[in-house]
């Protein structure tokens, strides 16, 4: 049979169509969602100003970027089923609670440390939201033409946010000093808080049974040592730390799944139904979600710092140059509810990652001269295929699950969503950094010399107290360096967006 988005599963009267307090409610769950992109797109922005302010190296510059994501996707399925038996609301209402008060604790960070522990927690109240969001969500449209118009202009907020944190961050930037970023957060958190309680509906399990405690620590063994491994692999090749970072990864994960198995078999809910991946359109849906947001990730890890540090552009004009991308992202994001109802996910997921897959292509031609119009159209092409795919895949894996697991199935998405984010930072960042430490050149010794070979915001650092000459050595060496990291490291990403099109094609296509 040809695999297409799933169907609605029961034949009987039509659903409800939603009425005009449910649309007012997408408008209040859409802020949640647009926080956390902005919280991502500024933190990339801000990056250099971190780097300059707080001097951390390599590795805790990366810290600063995953541990948000890493602690968010350790704990997303966790919290989707806690907010199926507590109540969506309830939890929707303790994380934005959490994540206000915590992105004014790091504001005032002192080192690199207090930020990866302060955006560690920005993870763990995150990670109550975008589920809950998710779950709300399937719960006020249950007709299914409703449902995907709804998905698609929530999923736009991720490119909102990311359209409005250069901007707003640019500004802050110029302005204030980079911990001002994380304070953009409280009134959007206080604007939604007013607001849920009158608009957004409680829902919850009708029998939720015994919470698995074991299986949430078994999810954090696999997540956690996982993106571990790739870290220690990308930052100091294959050693025994790595080893046993990924063995314990493996080891966990098969017994996770071991164990969610013989949970469902002895009639109980496990913390994840494996039941919804036995279709390959969910299968394939989570493996492209993440790899979209792998992509994406990864691009604006290198392209803020590229236009900042090697281009020589300030945070407003970075900003600028990447906004038609996100606007793009919108515009596929919308027009991918209209698509969907004349072609298949097996023909739009893959023409997504396709066009993805070119614009990094055009990423690899990027140098240490001027190329702001080459990455301007590269972001354009990557945030329309991201755009498409990102409602499709959402919308098929909602469609796929029952009502009453609705916050268990939006952590799946969720879960592919942040894991795709993670691996982008810790593959394509560790790719570019091992380019970088490769190519650069300088006669510097001791702290100096570690410091600019470790990032070109370190490098920058250390030519303002060089003299002339030495300064300009360093700086072209370390430019001509970190260009070619960024070529490097978008035919990585070039690659594995193809090969996951392949893949998609494959597991999709039409069987007897």
């Amino acid at each position: 049979m040809t695999a297409t988005l799933p169907t609605t599963r029961s034949a009987s009267p039509a659903p409800e169509r939603a009425g005009v307090r449910a649309w007012l409610a997408l408008a209040v769950l859409f802020l949640p969602t647009l926080l956390v992109a902005i919280d991502n797109t500024v933190l990339s922005f801000a990056l250099p100003a971190i780097s300059r302010a707080l001097r951390p190296d390599a590795t805790t510059l990366l810290w600063i970027v995953d541990a948000y994501p890493l602690v968010l996707a350790g704990l997303l399925v966790t919290m989707g089923t806690l907010g199926d038996r507590i109540g969506r609301r309830r939890l929707l209402t303790v994380g934005l609670v959490g994540f206000g008060a915590v992105s004014a604790l790091a504001a005032f960070a002192t080192d690199g440390a207090h930020l990866v522990a302060a955006r560690a927690a920005l993870g763990f109240f995150g990670a109550m939201l975008m589920p809950s969001v998710l779950a709300i969500l399937r719960t006020l449209f249950v007709d299914r033409t409703q449902r995907r118009f709804a998905l698609a202009v929530w999923a736009t907020a991720f490119a909102a946010g990311a359209a409005l944190g250069p901007i707003v961050g640019g500004l802050l930037l110029q302005h204030f000093w980079w911990g001002a970023v994380f304070l953009v957060n409280v009134p959007v958190v206080v604007l939604v808080l007013l607001a849920v309680r009158p608009l957004l509906p409680e829902s919850r399990m009708a029998s939720p049974g015994r919470p698995d405690l074991i299986g949430v620590g078994l999810s954090l063994l696999a997540a956690v040592p996982g993106v571990l491994a790739i870290k220690l692999v990308g930052e100091y090749g294959i050693t025994p730390g790595a080893v046993a970072a990924a063995a314990v990864a493996v080891v966990a994960g098969v017994l996770f799944v071991r164990r969610c198995r013989a949970l469902a078999a002895a009639g109980r809910q496990p913390l994840i139904d494996l039941s919804l991946f036995h279709t390959p359109v969910v299968r394939v849906s989570v493996l492209a979600n993440a790899t979209t947001m792998f992509a994406y990730t990864g691009l604006l890890f290198f392209s803020a710092q590229y236009l900042q540090l090697v281009l020589g552009r300030s945070p407003m004009q970075a900003g600028l140059v990447l906004v038609p991308g996100m606007v793009a992202t919108i515009l596929a994001g919308l027009g991918a509810a209209a698509l969907a109802r004349r072609f298949p996910l097996r023909v739009l997921v893959p023409a997504g990652l396709v066009v993805a897959a070119t614009g990094y292509l055009l990423c690899t031609q990027l140098g240490a001269d001027s190329a702001e119009t080459l990455l301007l159209v590269a972001t354009i092409l990557i945030g329309a295929g991201i755009g498409l795919c990102e409602t499709i895949t959402n919308d098929a894996i909602l469609a796929a699950a029952p009502a009453d697991r609705a916050g268990a199935a939006s952590a799946v998405s969720e879960t592919a969503y942040e894991v795709g984010a993670v691996l982008g930072t810790a593959v394509l960042g560790s790719v570019l950094s091992a380019v970088y430490r490769g190519a650069v050149v300088t006669d510097l010794e001791g702290p100096e010399r570690e410091i600019a070979t470790q990032t070109l915001g370190g490098a920058t650092d250390v030519a303002a107290g060089l003299p002339a000459d030495a300064a300009s050595a360093l700086l072209g060496s370390a430019r001509e360096a970190f260009a070619l990291g960024v070529d490097v490291t978008a035919a990585v990403g070039t690659a594995a967006l193809l090969l996951v099109a392949l893949t998609v094609i494959r597991g999709l296509r039409t069987r007897s």
